[in-house]
């Protein structure tokens, strides 16, 4: 790429089609076009792309444009340079009539006039006669009068037979164009088949399958402890303080009964009872709440706006107000809930985000962050494998050190 003069080169804007373009795109060669008072130097390249055209032409057929410091001797073609188009300034003329040019047609900044006026001539194969000899002098006016003349200077001015296509290579042309479309359109509503996901690792579904069954196992504990449970009122009397202090009571006890549950899950993971008492109070003592969350979420039934517990006590919204929490608290505790029912988990990823939840090693007190990190990641890593497996179309899901 060579940097110009700016009393060499204006920057002008494109134009419709350049040197051996057809009326439906650009070709590889730009046009130098003299403009005085520049105040910026251009430079141009050449564009790979550009060179789809420039082989129909010999390196003979190429006009040549004279600079200041290059003169060239009279009659001799003149030659742009390669590269994209220079931009159209909006005052350029054509170099056949001096007509407002519309852009480079067939090597020759032109206006759409003598454009087609070439075009329909090389098609055709045309022979003009001029009555004055060949010597009528070319512009807006004489265009119409003197057709020889007008081909004459279109020839002498630069514009090339080459680049011209035929009505079947336009027809072909566009076939072609229409065709790329239609197979682009095609790839895109019609997408391959997912590709195929490797199964889980032994080790991953042996893992997945003892979760699922610890879990289990400490909800059938809780149920068992169901009758100790303190029985929600018959009462409605809202006023009752008794009643109050019984449902209060009833909900007390079935959290207690969901932190025992966590504890007893915690206790029966790997590597938990490895850890130092103060990590596993400070790691069971700020999960705690997260995980009880998330079995409520589990819990939850959006047919009936719901949460149910040990199987048959189911409380909405109202219920929870009555037992004397603060509708502040409440509407987000159903708001995740439904929110994490509309991802429709089952019970292996429920269990696996809650055993990732217990080994986070960012949690307040945590002494040593390196082992509970190390413990977390083979919960990750099944989480990982296991969403790509069950959901191979979301593209959108990220885990810890995952991508």
């Amino acid at each position: 790429m060579s940097t110009v003069s700016t009393t060499d080169i204006t920057d002008v804007g494109h134009g419709d089609s350049l040197c051996c373009a057809s009326e439906e795109g650009p070709s590889a060669a730009t046009a130098e076009v003299k403009q005085e008072n520049l105040s910026q130097t251009a430079s141009y390249g050449t564009s790979h792309n550009d060179l789809n055209v420039t082989l129909l032409m010999e390196p003979s057929d190429i006009k040549m444009y004279p600079t200041e410091d290059t003169p060239v001797p009279e009659g001799q073609p003149v030659k742009r340079k390669k590269g994209p188009a220079p931009k159209m300034l909006g005052n350029e003329v054509c170099s056949v009539c001096g007509d407002k040019a519309s852009g480079f047609h067939y090597n020759v900044l032109s206006c759409e006039g003598c454009k087609g006026f070439f075009r329909r001539s090389v098609i055709k194969g045309a022979q003009y006669t001029c009555k004055n000899s060949g010597r009528c002098e070319m512009d807006m006016y004489m265009r119409r009068k003197c057709q020889q003349c007008r081909l004459r200077k279109c020839r002498e001015a630069g514009m090339l037979e080459q680049c011209v296509l035929s009505e079947e290579q336009i027809r072909l042309k566009k076939m072609k164009k229409q065709e790329e479309g239609t197979a682009r359109t095609s790839a895109v509503a019609t997408p391959g088949p997912a590709p195929e996901m490797p199964p889980l690792a032994p080790e991953q579904q042996e893992m997945i399958e003892k979760l699922v069954a610890m879990q289990k196992q400490c909800n059938k504990s809780s149920f068992l402890e169901r009758p100790k449970v303190t029985p929600w009122p018959q009462s409605q009397d809202p006023l009752n303080r008794e009643v109050r202090q019984q449902r209060f009571a009833h909900f007390t006890e079935l959290a207690i009964m969901s932190v025992q549950e966590i504890v007893d899950f915690a206790k029966q993971l790997p590597g938990f009872l490895e850890l130092t008492r103060e990590d596993q109070i400070a790691l069971l003592k700020t999960s705690t709440i997260e995980i009880m969350l998330l079995e409520t979420s589990r819990r939850y039934n959006p047919a009936i706006e719901s949460i149910t517990f040990l199987k048959d006590f189911s409380y909405n919204k109202e219920d929870f107000a009555k037992a004397g929490l603060q509708f502040e608290f409440i509407n987000p505790i159903f708001e995740f809930s439904k929110g994490m029912n509309d991802l429709h988990l089952d019970e292996a990823e429920y269990a696996l985000l809650i055993a990732i939840n217990i080994f986070s090693a960012d949690r307040p007190n945590v002494q040593d962050h390196e082992l509970v990190e190390r413990l977390q990641q083979p919960y990750v890593d099944a989480l990982h494998s296991y969403i790509r497996i069950k959901r191979p179309n979301v593209s959108m899901i990220y885990l810890r050190g995952q991508k």
